[in-house]
This record gives structure tokens, C-alpha cells and sequence, in this order.
């Protein structure tokens, strides 16, 4: 500790004077106080440069700053609920104590000075500072776990249908007339396999990622209810944009959202989309999450789906004796999987013979020959009309079967570990 002679009885008389004329002087020529309200500066922040300046005079006199670090604590955190930035408290703490310091060492006697006055000052700012910023942040996280708890509630609340207007203005949020309801399945990105790593610090980081650039591209007006795996996301639907029951989303209203969210989180994001009225949300999450269960159970590509992409799979896939019947059509082909394979490639190929014999490096005789032999254990031709219907759908159904096992995300997402 740097010792150092008692500071005078009139230095320690005149600290409230003082500490009215440093904030006279923040009000005038520090531009981050002039900006404030006068009860906050001529309050709270005429204490907390008492609290500083008593602070000083106690280090330089050699003595323990006592409670005082505690009180300067309490005030930082009344000012993040009051919402005084942070860099306007700092900027207020390094100009008050600069000139602190020169005006009590001008009212000290030369004899009685601190030795090493650069290094006293530095200890003073490192005690304070620190002090300072803890409780600001400490008092802000606070805050913004509410916030965060408030709007998990809200979003519950949408999905579930119950009625909202008191949640949102608690959490000062403004219900839109209309929402694209997104349901959305985030990946594991590649980290989370490492041996080395802590694979729940690295999930939580990629959805951090991800909320912090949904929050920036939609301007904070997102509503969302994600875990590490995915979940459900509101994104409103301004008004003139389109009708709140208008069954079509343009591709630019979500793709590029989701390449932005895929690119911030580093994984591919898988997204379907279904706009609804606030009060519709209920069935278009559940339709949302539908759809999304059918694209990734048909093995589909990550990116953005609306139901005019899927209409033909979305429904082949809904339960019932259809799609039971359905999946039970290409039975017959479980003993040759080389017909199973070129039937697929030839669906998928738009009925070209020559690609698929060039993806399934065969001659093009031998697809047209496998392609009979399907006919011949089905029953159904895939060269007319009728057989190609009932193949594409059966093997749509038999996909969506096979993948029966796979983890559907629910509407209302998951809670984060």
C-alpha cells in the first residue's frame, strides 16, 4: 500500500462543495452528462462523485476505502436500471477523478503529498473502475434475464393461443397483426464432436451466434423460443407487405434471413415458414413443424421451405391408411436395391434416362430394363402417367417411413440446456 499523510480537515470539509463543482463541470463540458436528465446528474451522480472523491482522500491518506466501494457499487447499479450508459459512467469517472486529483492536491501541502502520485491515482482508478463496471454488468444481466424470461413467456403464450396484451407490455414488446411462424432445426455444428471441447459451451455458443444475428436482422422484432437444436421463431409481418392470410411467402421475405442465421451460427439452418394472423399461430406452428419434420425426414437439402415447395410430400405424408398403403407399395423391391436405387435416380433426374445412367454409371438399356423390372414387381409401369404417380408418391411415403425414428421438433422448441 502507498502510504501517505492524513489529508487536511478542510480538504475532508469541503468534499461535498467539491463534488457539486465537478458535476457542474460534467454537466458543461463532458458531453456524455450533458446529455442527461438534471435529477441524474445533479442526483445520483453528485453522490456517487462524493463517494469517489471521500474514496481518494481516504487512499491518499493511506487508509482502507472502507464501505465506500460497496456504495459506488449499489449506485452502478441504479444506474443500469435507470439506463445511464456505461461509457457516459466511465467517461464521468476518469474526467471527475483527473480533476480531483489535481484540485485536492492543489488544497494539500507540498510536504504532506503522496511520494508517487501516478501510481496512487492508477490504484485509485484500479479499485474503482473495476467496482463500477461488476455491478453495472452484473445489474444489466439481471435486467436482460427478465427481459428474456419475459419474452419465453410471451412467445408460450402466442403458441399456445392464450390471450398476450398484459405480458406485452411487460415485456414491452408490440404484438404485430400478422407473423411469418418459422420452424426452424439447427444442427450440431462440427465442434460439438470434438473430444476436447466442451460440447454444451460450444451448442450454447452457436445459438448465441444465431439469436445475436436474428436480433440485428430483424431489428429486434423477432420473437423466438429456440434451443440449441432448434425451435420456433415469429418474425411480424409489416403491414402492406402482404395479406395476414395470404398462403404465399415470396422466397426474398425468408432465404436470405436463414443463409445470414446458417453463416452467424456455422452450421446449415433448415427453415419452414407459414404466415398466419396473431391469432392463427397456434395451427401454423404446429403446420410449420409438420412441414419442417417432412423435410428433414425426406432428407432434404438445408435452407428456407414454404408449403408450395412441399404441397405434393406435405400431404402424401399425413397420417392415415393412405400413407400406410402407400409405403407398403415398393415392398416388393426391398430384394433389389439396385431397381430401389435407379428408380429413385430416375424420379430425381426428371425421367431422363441418359443422366441416370451416367449418375449410376451404367449403360442406358440397363436403366430401361430395371425400370421394367419395377414394373413387373409392383405393378405399376413408370412409363405412363398413372405407374409414375403412385411410384413418386410411394417412394415419398416409403422415405417418410423409413426416417420414422428421426426426432420431430415441436412447436413450442426446447428448453436450452
Amino acid at each position: 500500500m502507498i502510504a501517505g499523510p492524513c489529508m487536511t480537515g478542510r480538504t475532508r470539509h469541503d468534499i461535498h462543495a467539491l463534488s457539486r463543482q465537478l458535476v457542474g463541470h460534467f454537466a458543461t463540458h463532458l458531453a456524455p452528462c450533458a446529455t442527461l436528465p438534471g435529477d441524474a446528474t445533479h442526483g445520483d451522480i453528485t453522490t456517487v462523485t462524493r463517494i469517489c472523491l471521500e474514496l481518494t482522500v481516504d487512499m491518499m491518506s493511506g487508509a482502507e476505502p472502507d464501505g465506500k466501494v460497496e456504495r459506488l457499487q449499489r449506485a452502478a447499479a441504479e444506474w443500469a436500471r435507470e439506463g445511464i450508459p456505461i461509457d457516459t459512467v466511465h467517461h464521468a469517472v476518469h474526467e471527475g477523478f483527473t480533476l480531483a486529483f489535481d484540485l485536492l492536491l492543489a488544497q494539500t501541502d507540498p510536504r504532506e503529498r503522496p511520494r508517487d502520485t501516478a501510481r496512487l491515482m492508477l490504484r485509485i482508478i484500479d479499485t474503482i473502475t473495476p467496482a463500477v463496471a461488476l455491478a453495472y454488468v452484473r445489474e444489466h444481466q439481471a435486467a436482460a434475464a427478465e427481459h428474456h424470461t419475459a419474452v419465453h413467456t410471451l412467445v408460450s403464450a402466442l403458441l399456445a393461443g392464450h390471450p398476450t396484451s398484459t405480458m406485452a407490455r411487460v415485456a414491452g414488446i408490440e404484438i404485430a397483426p400478422a407473423y411469418l411462424v418459422v420452424a426452424m432445426s439447427i444442427p450440431a455444428h462440427r465442434d460439438e464432436s470434438h473430444p476436447r471441447v466442451d460440447t454444451k459451451v460450444v451448442a450454447r455458443r452457436k445459438l448465441r451466434r444465431l439469436q445475436s444475428e436474428l436480433a440485428e436482422r430483424c431489428g429486434g422484432r423477432a420473437l423466438s423460443l429456440l434451443s440449441v437444436d432448434g425451435g420456433t421463431v415469429l418474425i411480424p409481418r409489416d403491414v402492406g407487405e402482404a395479406p395476414a392470410d395470404d398462403p404465399e411467402v415470396a422466397p426474398g421475405e425468408l432465404d436470405p434471413l436463414i443463409t445470414r442465421l446458417s453463416h452467424a451460427a456455422g452450421v446449415s439452418v433448415t427453415a419452414t415458414v407459414i404466415p398466419a394472423a396473431t391469432e392463427a399461430i397456434p395451427e401454423a406452428a404446429d403446420q410449420a413443424h409438420e412441414l419442417l419434420d417432412t423435410v428433414l425426414r425426406l432428407g432434404r437439402p438445408p435452407g428456407s421451405y414454404r408449403l408450395a415447395d412441399l404441397v405434393l410430400e406435405y400431404q402424401v405424408t399425413r397420417p392415415g391408411p393412405g400413407l400406410d398403403r402407400l409405403g407398403t407399395l415398393l415392398d416388393p423391391l426391398d430384394d433389389y436395391p439396385d431397381l430401389m436405387e435407379t428408380l429413385r435416380c430416375h424420379l430425381d433426374n426428371g425421367l431422363s434416362r441418359q443422366r441416370t445412367a451416367r449418375q449410376l454409371h451404367v449403360h442406358a438399356n440397363t436403366v430401361d430394363y430395371r425400370l421394367k423390372r419395377v414394373n413387373e414387381l409392383t405393378g405399376l409401369d413408370p412409363s405412363r402417367d398413372t405407374g409414375l404417380w403412385y411410384l413418386r408418391a410411394a417412394l415419398i411415403a416409403r422415405t417418410y417411413r423409413d426416417c420414422a425414428g428421426l426426432p420431430a421438433l415441436r412447436s413450442g422448441g426446447f428448453p436450452t440446456p
